[in-house]
């Protein structure tokens, strides 16, 4: 398995309602609408595999669990960016889906589908505590960072969680959220919806 690593910055939305209770139940909870479905968002700024540079591409992870996380039977599809040549892709989806190791292959286990990989162009857009990420017609969210009662121009944080992407998360509404891919369908603009954002590093 070669040595990997790549670190940017990462943002997620999903249907449950702003607190998700998955995070602070560590996976246990029903998510708040029976199901979940999320898309974590993934802008590597510097990464390599095994002589393969990944600097300035990204990935999405979209994923579907039919009842609490913990229980499996997840489906995920994977969409990366259409920059990346045949091998800048196959690195990333050893990545994204834990075979190459890494915080991904903790949740492999829960996986029972893999949907497929789609290419498309992903913008990544950042603005202070906002997060905007699109991939061609399939993905568009859009998140605003809580922001602190006590530290000016920050966030509220959740830390020690068990989240593969980071164990430290911004918590964020999102503004509006649509996931058309790989079966996985939702659409919502009520602004009542969970988010996360923060600066990721992954190695293997």
């Amino acid at each position: 398995m070669a040595n990997w690593q790549i670190e940017g910055q990462y943002m997620e939305t999903c249907n449950c309602n702003f607190i998700c209770p998955c995070i602070g139940t560590n996976l246990t909870a029903p998510p708040t609408e029976g199901d979940c479905k999320a898309a974590v968002a993934m802008r590597i700024d510097q990464g390599r595999m095994a002589g393969v540079t990944l600097d300035g591409l990204a990935f999405i992870v979209l994923l579907h669990s039919p009842g609490p996380m913990i229980d499996g039977n997840i489906k995920v599809g994977l969409i990366i960016d259409e920059n990346a040549d045949q091998a800048q892709t196959d690195a990333i989806a050893g990545i994204a889906s834990g075979e190459a190791g890494g915080p991904m292959a903790a949740l492999a286990p829960l996986v029972s589908e893999i949907a497929g990989i789609e290419k498309r162009p992903i913008r990544f857009e950042m603005e202070g505590m906002d997060r905007h990420v699109t991939a061609g017609e399939l993905i568009d969210q859009a998140l605003s960072g809580i922001p602190s009662a006590v530290k000016e121009g920050d966030t509220l944080y959740l830390d020690n969680v068990a989240h593969p992407v980071s164990s430290r998360l911004a918590l964020a509404k999102a503004s509006h959220s649509r996931f058309h891919a790989f079966g996985i369908d939702w659409e919502d603009s009520s602004g009542l919806r969970n988010g996360h954002f923060a600066p990721f590093s992954w190695a293997a």
